[in-house]
């Protein structure tokens, strides 16, 4: 069974048939107080994991200082962004239109203009402030 078959399958299944899953992926028994619910986006993830591989070791290192942070009351983190690199085709859709924008080296690319950022793009999109 390929990986997205299988991921319809859990929402479907009842709760011991998901412990049985769980303690085949943990190699231990599911938490007694788990809700299904939990359990299924659980799996699911882990299910994933496996076939397409985890956060990386710098992610994981990331989330791990942010946790932190916010467990000592760091509510204002900033949060380092990656940059794009240039060539990326960000597409989204917007009130059923699709929308294309290139990244540049300097700047963004939309509908054969150059912007400085994606918010003034979306601005554009949109009619609003994002």
């Amino acid at each position: 069974m390929d990986v997205s078959e299988l991921l319809k399958t859990l929402p479907g299944m009842d709760k011991p048939a998901l412990c049985r899953k769980w303690q085949e992926l943990f190699n231990k028994t599911a938490p007694k107080h788990l809700r299904k619910e939990f359990m299924v986006r659980i799996l699911a993830y882990k299910i994933q994991e496996n076939v397409f591989g985890g956060l990386s070791t710098t992610t994981r290192r990331r989330l791990r200082q942010i946790a932190i942070s916010l467990e000592n009351g760091n509510s204002k983190l900033k949060v380092d962004q990656r940059p794009i690199k240039p060539g990326t085709r960000l597409i989204r859709e917007w009130r059923g239109k699709t929308h294309t924008v290139s990244v540049a080296e300097t700047g963004f690319e939309f509908q054969g203009s150059r912007y400085r950022s994606l918010s003034e793009i979306a601005r554009l999109i949109t009619g609003t402030r994002w």
